[in-house]
């Protein structure tokens, strides 16, 4: 079985302890593991909303922040993100950049499903036309960060829990990492 297919197991203090199937891991008694979610923006500062393609085992058909994924086991979390931005929306990421580092969150679906992640948070900007795969993303829409905030405060049930989560927590800082080079890192921002 290759790593690929593989998701980090995590022990509550964070420590590796294991491996387990990506295919059977989410459960209604998923085990906590490692992932990540990136927030994509392109050159006008405009951030990637996604809504996840209806045939996701969790969550399908909700709107999300750009992509999410898990770091296959020893793998580098940069050259997951970047392997999942090809995988699941076609386009190279440039610049790249983690803004919540120890975001961690469980959540319950409609069917009963747990996840149950310590799941970083990064931004990244690319200038590529998105090709998405329909396995994973069934549509999705460049909008403002500024938008995206307030269509999340006004229907929190249409998107995510984890993306109604990350932008709570992202706060102004979205706006402000739309318009500023990530080696300039904004105030209250955390490498």
């Amino acid at each position: 079985m290759s790593t690929e297919s593989r998701v980090v197991l995590l022990a509550d203090s964070g420590e590796v302890i294991g491996t387990a199937n990506k295919a059977t891991v989410h459960t209604r008694e998923t085990p906590l593991h490692l992932a990540f979610s990136c927030y994509l923006f392109d050159a006008e500062g405009r951030v990637l909303l996604t809504r996840r393609s209806l045939t996701k085992r969790t969550w399908p058909g909700v709107w999300t922040n750009s992509f999410c994924g898990h770091p296959a086991p020893s793998e580098d979390m940069a050259d997951a993100l970047r392997r999942h931005g090809r995988f699941e929306l076609g386009v190279e990421l440039g610049e790249l950049a983690e803004v919540l580092p120890s975001f961690r969150y469980s959540a319950r679906d409609a069917s009963g499903l747990l996840e149950n992640e310590v799941c970083p948070v990064y931004v990244a900007r690319s200038g590529e036309a998105i090709h998405a795969n329909p396995a994973e993303v069934a549509e999705w829409v460049w909008v403002e960060p500024a938008a995206l905030a307030a269509a999340a405060a006004a229907t929190p049930r249409v998107f995510s829990p984890w993306s109604i989560l990350q932008l709570s927590q992202l706060g102004d800082r979205l706006n402000e990492l739309a318009t500023t080079p990530f080696g300039v890192v904004p105030t209250g921002a955390s490498r």
